[in-house]
């Protein structure tokens, strides 16, 4: 049975190297995977789901004006797919979430995203919003604070590395931006 999946975390847990994992083993099993990322997102290049262990692979990408369910339909016009899998979720809209839960429903087709659960002022992204709202099953992809406690927050740092608690929600980054930390620490970092 189909189900729209959402693994969410922080920055830094994994979520990119679970998803190329996940395809991996239906590519290795003979079954043809989707991939789909933020069109936006070009630090692996454009079209690139890239870990920072080094692996990756190519993949269709989605903006805010792409039907999802109609690229899905497209791709399976051109032979079966097992499994959708879409990284950067965190980036739908809630339609394109919707979007998503009918090529579930209609197409018959399991559908896993992946992505942040909230930014770094701790707000929730309006795709990782509506995926709260909507997927079938929900995983958490763990990583830890510096004290060794669950990260569920993460900092942003500006140019001389100093914590920043205004800016544009969406901010294009890795390691050299953001952390991963624990409530407790993230609140001692944002002064909140």
């Amino acid at each position: 049975m189909a189900k729209l999946y959402f693994h969410y975390s922080t920055m830094n847990a994994g979520k990119s190297t679970a998803l190329l994992q996940a395809s991996h083993n239906y590519v290795e099993r003979g079954m043809a995977t989707y991939l789909i990322t933020a069109r936006f997102d070009r630090r692996a290049g454009e079209g690139r789901i890239a870990s920072r262990i080094g692996i990756g692979a190519d993949a269709d990408t989605f903006d805010a004006g792409t039907n999802l369910f109609a690229q899905i339909e497209a791709r399976l016009a051109n032979g079966p797919v097992a499994c959708v899998f879409l990284d950067e979720a965190q980036f739908l809209s809630r339609d394109q979430v919707w979007q998503l839960a009918r090529a579930v429903d209609d197409l018959h087709i399991p559908v896993m995203c992946y992505g942040l659960r909230v930014d770094f002022q701790g707000e929730l992204f309006p795709g990782s919003a509506a995926l709260l709202a909507l997927a079938d099953e929900m995983r958490e992809v763990r990583t830890i604070c510096h004290c060794g406690k669950k990260a569920t927050m993460v900092v942003r740092k500006n140019e001389a590395g100093q914590v920043v608690t205004q800016g544009a929600q969406v901010e294009i980054g890795g390691n050299d931006r953001y952390v991963s930390l624990c409530r407790r620490h993230w609140r001692e970092a944002t002064g909140s």
